[in-house]
């Protein structure tokens, strides 16, 4: 009898994740970034939505009317309880892909995305996939896919096959998943440990499998433990998307429009002087042994002119989402470690801490920094974003539209913070995204929103909560047992959350 699950792992639940990849604000920048025309912002389609996190913020801090599909019937039940109790009006369906394509009332899309999918499910699946993209997405539609990729996925594949051969065959059924992974990941340390040729020859697949010791188990799970699981090479990749009259246009992850971090001199040559879009993003993913991609596609791509482009991203806003002084100055990059120019970058940081933090247009912060080069300010604030310190938001116009819907589900995940750790995001209306806002964080916004004033109140209020559950505090290597511990280091997390972390939230939109 064939599992309606068609081999995705579904007895344990994905992680409750964000990522900012989904976010249209985040593609919109990626195409301008490469030279090409974004798509219109009215519908938007998130395929394989997980827990539902990325899609209730994208219907909370987006002009999209967003949709959304699961065939987990368990996530898309906890998605919609947080849609419902966000007040949002996005849809989510727990339908399959070929279920989706069956329904007569789904509208044209400008963005339709994938986070973490297409590695994971059947040949069949791709082609639904393709499909949806074909039928759904609108011309200048923006496709997102991430997935796992060749070269760099090639040393870990017989991991990967070991570790799935063991719980399939001494796993018994009624261990479920978590055991399973958990003895099947012991068994490859131990092989490990023993000295086995593989191994030893591969020193990144023994730290993949350390690094593995720590993650959570239901993502170990996802991960590795479907039935369907392909790594793939980006020209193949390219090549399935074909049909749907898809053609490649920027990766998602901003990093990776930044030859100069990425790739030396004499490999930045050997690409420039390759007049094929696909064998240059091949070279790239050689060069730097990539195991992941987040590529944006596009149907009937434009490419802009350099005065359309010019103009486009002069009135592009940006904020800042850590203080100046946590930005280190060095960068580990697939060509070693990498020095950025403080004389470029700190006065660039603090322009865009100004102001309470303020989302700024590159076209101020050009005018805040009259002695650089333009260039340089463009640069910089690019590859800020590739480091995950700097995000580009959405106009104006459009954060003061969704203002009210982000505060109410904020509301409700701030809530949600007193019961578990569970949703580490928050929606920024500044950004059209989520930002990483931990536990501790939410309870202290949820008390300011609860009328207390003082960060030491705010402490108070957390450890109400706290004090109730099997939660303790750690400081260093040390769990605090007392209350007195424990409020002494709530009310100083709070004094230090009040002076570095609230003024990047209000920024946001968030506080």
């Amino acid at each position: 009898m064939t599992s309606w699950s068609d081999g995705y792992v579904t007895e344990i639940g994905y992680t409750h994740g964000y990522y900012r990849e989904l976010a249209p604000s985040l593609q919109r920048f990626a195409l301008l970034s490469a030279g090409f025309a974004p798509p219109r912002q009215q519908n938007y389609l998130e395929l394989g939505f997980g827990q539902g996190l990325s899609a209730c913020i994208h219907a909370a801090a987006t002009p999209c009317r967003v949709w959304a599909t699961d065939f987990n019937p368990t996530q898309a039940f906890n998605a919609q309880d947080l849609m419902d109790e966000g007040g949002l009006d996005g849809i989510l369906l727990d339908d399959s892909f070929a279920e989706l394509l069956e329904r007569g009332d789904l509208p044209e899309f400008d963005h339709i995305g994938a986070h973490g999918i297409w590695t994971w499910v059947s040949d069949e699946s791709r082609r639904q996939i393709v499909t949806i993209f074909d039928r759904y997405l609108g011309i200048g539609g923006a496709a997102y896919l991430s997935y796992n990729t060749l070269p760099g996925w090639g040393a870990a594949m017989p991991l990967r096959h070991l570790m799935c051969l063991h719980a399939s065959l001494v796993g018994a059924p009624a261990q479920g998943i978590p055991r399973k992974v958990e003895e099947a990941v012991a068994y490859a340390t131990r092989l490990s440990g023993l000295g086995a040729g593989y191994f030893a020859s591969q020193p990144e697949v023994r730290d993949r499998l350390e690094k593995m010791l720590t993650l959570e188990r239901n993502y170990v799970a996802h991960e590795y433990f479907n039935r369907n699981w392909e790594p793939m090479h980006f020209a193949d990749f390219a090549d399935w998307l074909a049909p749907a009259r898809l053609d490649f246009a920027a990766s998602a992850h901003i990093l990776d429009h930044a030859d100069e971090v990425n790739l030396t001199a004499e490999a930045q040559a050997m690409v420039r002087e390759t007049g094929s879009e696909i064998l240059q993003e091949t070279l790239r993913d050689y060069f730097v042994n990539r195991y992941f991609r987040r590529d944006v596609f596009q149907r009937g791509r434009r490419r802009l002119s350099p005065v359309e482009q010019f103009d486009l991203l002069q009135e592009t806003r940006f904020g800042l989402q850590v203080a100046p002084a946590d930005v280190p100055m060095k960068i580990t990059s697939a060509v070693g470690e990498v020095g950025l120019q403080e004389d470029i970058y700190r006065p660039l940081l603090q322009a865009l801490a100004a102001d309470s933090h303020r989302f700024k247009t590159l076209k101020e912060l050009r005018a805040m920094l009259p002695k650089m080069n333009p260039a340089q300010v463009w640069q910089a604030v690019r590859i800020l974003i590739g480091l995950g310190h700097v995000f580009p938001g959405q106009d104006a116009e459009i954060a003061e539209q969704v203002r009210g819907r982000c505060r109410t589900l904020n509301q409700a995940l701030c809530r949600r913070a007193q019961h578990n750790a569970d949703f580490l995001f928050l929606a920024s209306p500044e950004a059209g995204a989520g930002v990483m806002v931990q536990r501790i964080e939410q309870l202290y916004l949820g008390a300011r929103e609860d009328g207390h004033k003082k960060p030491e109140d705010w402490a108070q209020a957390a450890w109400s909560i706290l004090e109730r559950q099997p939660f303790r505090v750690r400081k260093g290597d040390r769990t605090l047992e007392t209350p007195e511990e424990n409020i002494a280091e709530l009310t100083r997390l709070a004094l230090e959350f009040a002076e570095k972390r609230l003024p990047i939230l209000q920024g946001f939109g968030i506080a």
